[in-house]
C-alpha cells in the first residue's frame, strides 16, 4: 500500500550562477525562477531522489507518438489510509527537492496524511521533451501542454499506486499558482481543490500596473522614498542629455562598458535593469525567501529607501546608483552589463547546456506567446521614468524568436489564454487564492471574493508566494492568520 501524497511542487531554485549578460531581475523573473527555496539545515543526501516518468512531447496530437521523461519526486512520509493527496506544480525553473520536506504545504500534509509529489515543468530544469530549445521546439511549450502533463501524471500515479478515491489538491505560487488553479478549472475529475498562491490569472500584454504597486509598496517607507527615485530619475535623463555631466556620473553605476547614446536598446535596457533593481526587492520583501545558496534576501524596501534618503551619498542621482552598487556587491557582479546585444546572444542559445537554459529563454517564450506580462515604465503613477516601454519588450520578442512574434499575434494568444482559462472570472470552485499586497503580481490576480467555495486571502504587508514558505518567529500576525484560514478551507474540504 501507498505511503504517500501526491503534489507538484513547482519552486525554483532561484539565483544560479549565470553568464555576466544575464539579467539579475527580467521581465519580473528573478534567475531560476519566481519561487525559490527555503533555506533549512538538511542533509542533502536525505532528500527524496529524482524519480521518472513517460509522457509525450505533445498531448494535443495522437499521431505524434514522441515520449520524453519528467522529472518528479515523491514524499510518503506522512500519507494515512484515505489520505489525500498534494500536487506541487513545478514552474518556469529548476525543480529542488528540499520542497519535499518543508514550506506550509508539508506543514498540511503532515496534519492531514498527506502524500506529496513534486512535477517539474516541461522545458525547465532536467525535464527536456526535446533536443534543444530551438524556436520549433519551443512550440510544445505552453501552460496547455503543462496541464495536460498533469494529468498524465495524476491518472498514471492513480493507477500505479492504487490512488482511487483519494482526494488530489494541486499547490503552486506564481506561474504554478496559476496552473494549479487552471487545473482545478480544465480538470475537475482529476482534481478536487487547489491552492494558487501569487497567482497572475488574467494574461496582459502591458502590466504597466506593475510599477504602480512598486511605487506603493515603496510608499509603506514613506512618501519621501518614491519622490527620491523619481528626483532620480529625472536626473538621469538630465544627465543623459549632458555629456560633460554623464562623464562625472557614468562611472558611479560601475556599467562594464561606457554607454553609447547611438544604441538606443542599451539605453533602454540600462533603465529597465537600474528599475528592476527595485523591483525584484520589492515583489520579494520579507518573505521568508532565504534561499539555499541564494543572494541578496536580507536586502528590503526599507534597505532601499535608506540608501536613497541617505543625503550624505549626495544628490538622488548618486543614491539611485549606490542601489546598483548594493546589489551587484550581493550578486558578486564585477560591472552592470546592460547590453542589449550581449542579452540576446544569450537568450538565443538553444542548447540544454548553455546559460538560457535555467529558464530565462523559456520563460521569455511563454510571454512572447501566451502571456504577455511585460512590465513597462508606460503608467504615468510611477517614479522610474518612461524609458522602457511596451515597444521594448515586443521587440524583444522579435528579436529572439523571429518577426512572427509580433504584437498582433501575442495578442491572439493572450486573448486564447483569457478565454481558455476564464481570466479573472475563473468559473471554478474549491479554490483558494492567495495574494500579498506588497506583491505586484496580485494585480493580475484575485483578492476579492465572497465566494467561500472560491477565497481571496489577501495579506497586507506581504510579498510575493508569502504563504508557501516555512513559518519564523517573526512572522507577522496577518500571515500567521492566512495560514490557518487556507487550511481551514482545506480541511472543511477534505472532510
Amino acid at each position: 500500500m501507498v505511503k504517500s501524497t501526491v503534489s507538484l511542487l513547482v519552486l525554483l531554485c532561484l539565483f544560479l550562477r549565470q553568464s555576466a549578460s544575464s539579467k539579475i531581475f527580467h521581465h519580473g523573473r528573478p534567475r531560476g525562477g519566481f519561487v525559490g527555496a527555503p533555506n533549512i539545515d538538511y542533509p542533502r543526501d536525505q532528500l527524496p531522489k529524482d524519480k521518472w516518468i513517460t509522457q509525450r512531447v505533445n498531448h494535443f496530437n495522437d499521431a505524434d507518438t514522441r515520449t520524453w521523461q519528467q522529472r518528479y519526486f515523491i514524499n510518503e512520509t506522512f500519507f494515512k489510509p484515505g489520505g489525500p493527496v498534494f500536487l506541487m506544480i513545478g514552474g518556469e525553473g529548476r525543480a529542488n527537492p528540499i520542497w519535499m520536506v518543508t514550506g506550509t504545504w508539508i506543514d498540511f500534509a503532515a496534519e492531514m496524511g498527506a502524500l506529496c509529489f513534486m512535477v517539474e515543468h516541461r522545458y525547465y530544469g532536467d525535464s527536456h521533451p526535446t533536443n534543444d530549445m530551438s524556436i520549433a521546439n519551443l512550440q510544445y511549450l505552453s501552460s496547455e501542454q503543462a496541464l495536460a502533463d498533469l494529468a498524465y501524471f495524476r491518472t498514471n500515479m492513480s493507477t500505479t499506486l492504487v490512488l482511487t478515491g483519494h482526494k488530489w489538491v494541486t499547490f503552486g505560487g506564481s506561474y504554478p499558482g496559476s496552473l494549479s488553479a487552471w487545473m482545478r478549472f480544465k480538470y475537475p475529475h482529476l482534481v478536487y481543490a487547489a491552492v494558487a498562491t501569487s497567482a497572475p490569472i488574467q494574461a496582459q500584454l502591458n502590466f504597466k500596473e506593475y510599477l504602480n504597486v512598486v511605487k506603493a509598496s515603496l510608499l509603506t517607507n514613506g512618501e519621501q522614498c518614491v519622490d527620491a527615485v523619481k528626483a532620480a530619475t529625472k536626473q538621469l535623463d538630465t544627465a543623459w542629455k549632458n555629456a560633460t555631466v554623464w562623464k562625472l556620473v557614468e562611472p558611479r553605476f560601475r556599467l562594464c562598458a561606457s554607454l553609447d547614446f547611438t544604441h538606443t536598446y542599451d539605453k533602454m535596457n540600462l533603465q529597465e535593469t537600474l528599475a528592476g533593481n527595485f523591483m525584484g526587492v520589492v515583489q520579494y520583501n520579507k518573505d521568508n525567501r532565504a534561499f539555499e545558496g541564494a543572494i541578496a534576501t536580507n536586502i528590503t524596501i526599507d534597505t532601499l529607501c535608506d540608501v536613497m534618503l541617505d543625503e550624505k551619498i549626495g544628490d538622488e542621482l548618486f543614491r539611485y546608483a549606490q542601489v546598483n552598487d548594493v546589489i551587484l556587491k550581493a550578486y558578486s557582479e564585477k560591472c552592470l552589463d546592460y547590453s542589449y546585444k550581449g542579452m540576446l546572444s544569450e537568450l538565443k542559445q538553444t542548447d540544454w547546456k548553455s546559460s538560457a537554459a535555467e529558464g530565462g529563454r523559456q520563460w521569455l517564450y511563454q510571454t512572447c506567446t501566451e502571456f504577455g506580462f511585460f512590465q513597462t515604465s508606460d503608467s504615468t503613477e510611477q517614479p522610474f521614468g518612461h524609458g522602457f516601454s511596451l515597444s521594448f519588450s515586443l521587440q524583444q520578442c522579435k528579436d529572439v524568436f523571429g518577426a512572427n512574434f509580433n504584437e498582433e499575434n501575442l495578442k491572439v494568444g493572450i486573448a486564447r489564454t483569457n478565454t481558455n482559462y476564464g481570466g479573472l472570472d475563473l468559473p471554478t470552485e474549491r479554490v483558494i487564492l492567495p495574494n500579498g499586497s506588497i506583491d505586484p503580481w496580485h494585480y493580475l490576480g484575485i483578492t476579492k471574493t465572497t465566494d467561500q467555495l472560491k477565497p481571496a486571502v489577501y495579506i497586507n504587508g506581504t510579498a510575493h508566494c508569502a504563504n508557501m514558505y516555512p513559518a519564523t518567529p517573526d512572522d507577522p500576525p496577518q500571515l500567521v492568520q492566512a495560514r490557518l484560514v487556507i487550511k481551514s478551507h482545506l480541511t472543511d474540504w477534505l472532510q
